[in-house]
């Protein structure tokens, strides 16, 4: 199967060759491992690539390749690195439930994606892997926490990958690559059974792809918890996929274009957000530019989430060293992250119970703005991706809480859900002329409604289709 060939499809593309027999899941496994090979020593996304995996004959992605992130998502007998040389060498003991359903849809996990130490940046440039570069332009950063896994996916290497979010993890790269990017309700995916939750509910799973189909037919596949879940949530209507072939009915959506944190969108990504709201109109939905409440201050907002972030990183980095043996410090951590650790060690009980008060304030009053609205239209990112190490030169400078602040003063729209549990999707719109790098909005809906951010999205992708859109490192032309 020649390179050009393979990377151009998406996983179902991708499925239905295997399907029809005009290529086999051997060639297809063999073309992805020889566009890694070729694409990633240019933008460093892959940790490893499993050369030996089995490979899925059933389910609808069946024989298409994938890639894991190196973070929470627990491959039986493969290591699980957290992005961290805390971690080097810990190996996981059995799939996760979401391994095992990525298996049981037919995807052939191919290795293990960059991740930033622990997750806790919106850039991927840990010390124990090095920086993953964007596609679009080496020279700058591709976004984070999953920013290996979107880079992977931008550069042809793999038709769609897993990926977490916490803050934004999901939708951020998805914007810096010019990928198709949902985050699910909160209990919507599994963490189980090793956690049953990550972040105090903060956190949840599923992946990045390059079309919105692709997403739609996997979250089919994946949705749904296990016994023990801590989250339950009522099941779509219908499938996903068949969402988006429905056309939408008009939808009233809220436009936001400048963060609460009292900054302003850079001009290149502000036409883009209003040209989408344009778009959205001329497709029959009303648009209303709106004054958006969280019910408490940006600075409240923050420290709320900073007390999930350090606890449930704090959690982490003391278990994996009492796992490793190894010592807590500069030689383990690095800057940002240890900061990090010693603010989540210092947290109390009444710590966590004051955010938990902060969230329902904020999940109360964005969940109003629902009742009005069926959707909220803002930027994904306010702001292009930055050169390599520029992002982590606080690091060495703030405490956990400012370094907190510090990434979410980066993305700052993209936090709010992941306090309120809503989805959210990250769809490219549109690229800078000024750098051709990819500009993504953000489209979020109320708790439970994925099904109208796919038909949605469905309809945008029709508006402005990307997939002909290509970046200068792509597997097919290398």
């Amino acid at each position: 199967m020649r390179l050009s060939e393979y990377a151009a499809l998406d996983g179902l593309g991708l499925a239905e060759l295997i399907a029809r027999r005009e290529v086999t899941a051997a060639e297809v496994k063999e073309a992805a491992i020889r566009a890694i090979s070729v694409a990633d020593p240019h933008i460093n996304a892959v940790i490893e690539c499993w050369a030996d995996a089995a490979i899925s004959t059933s389910g609808p992605f069946a024989g298409v390749p994938f890639l894991v992130k190196d973070i929470v998502g627990a491959t039986a007998g493969r290591r699980n690195e957290l992005g961290s040389r805390l971690a080097q060498g810990c190996v996981s003991q059995e799939d996760s439930h979401l391994m095992k359903k990525f298996s049981a849809a037919g995807l052939t996990t191919l290795g293990r994606t960059t991740t930033p130490e622990m997750g806790t940046s919106t850039t991927t440039e840990s010390i124990a892997t090095g920086p993953t570069r964007n596609p679009w332009n080496p020279a700058l950063n591709a976004g984070g926490s999953s920013g290996g896994s979107a880079a992977a996916i931008a550069a042809g290497m793999v038709p769609l990958a897993h990926a977490t979010d916490g803050g934004g993890s999901i939708r951020v790269p998805a914007a810096f690559n010019g990928l198709f990017g949902i985050k699910p309700s909160r209990g919507r995916v599994s963490n189980g059974p090793a956690m049953d939750d990550v972040w105090s509910g903060l956190a949840v799973q599923f992946a990045l792809s390059r079309s919105v189909r692709d997403s739609a037919a996997l979250l089919d596949a994946v949705h749904g918890g296990a016994v023990g879940e801590p989250y339950y949530i009522i099941p779509p209507a219908r499938p996903y996929l068949e969402e988006c072939a429905i056309k939408s009915a008009p939808l009233r959506i809220g436009f936001v274009l400048n963060p609460l944190n009292g900054a302003m969108t850079h001009p290149a990504v502000a036409g883009i957000v209003r040209d989408s709201a344009r778009l959205c109109v001329e497709l029959g939905h009303h648009v209303d530019e709106i004054k958006l409440s969280l019910g408490v201050s940006w600075e409240a907002f923050v420290h709320a989430n900073a007390q999930f972030w350090a606890t449930g990183t704090a959690g982490w980095v003391n278990g994996i060293a009492l796992m490793t043996g190894r010592k807590i410090d500069e030689e383990t951590l690095e800057p940002a992250t240890l900061a990090v650790w010693r603010y989540g060690n210092s947290a109390t009980a009444l710590d966590l119970l004051g955010a938990l008060a902060s969230r329902n304030i904020v999940s109360r009053t964005v969940g109003s703005l629902f009742e009005s609205y069926d959707l909220l239209l803002t930027p994904t990112v306010p702001e292009l991706p930055l050169p390599i190490g520029e992002y982590n030169k606080p690091q060495t400078v703030v405490d956990g809480l400012g370094w907190i602040t510090h990434v979410f003063d980066r993305s700052p729209f993209t936090a709010l859900c992941n306090m309120t549990g809503q989805p959210a999707m990250s769809v490219p719109m549109g690229m800078d002329t000024t750098t051709n790098i990819p500009v993504g909005v953000q489209f979020a809906a109320g708790f439970g409604r994925e099904d109208s951010l796919f038909r949605l999205a469905a309809q945008l992708e029709v508006a402005r289709p990307w997939a002909a859109r290509r970046p200068p490192v792509w597997a097919g032309d290398l």
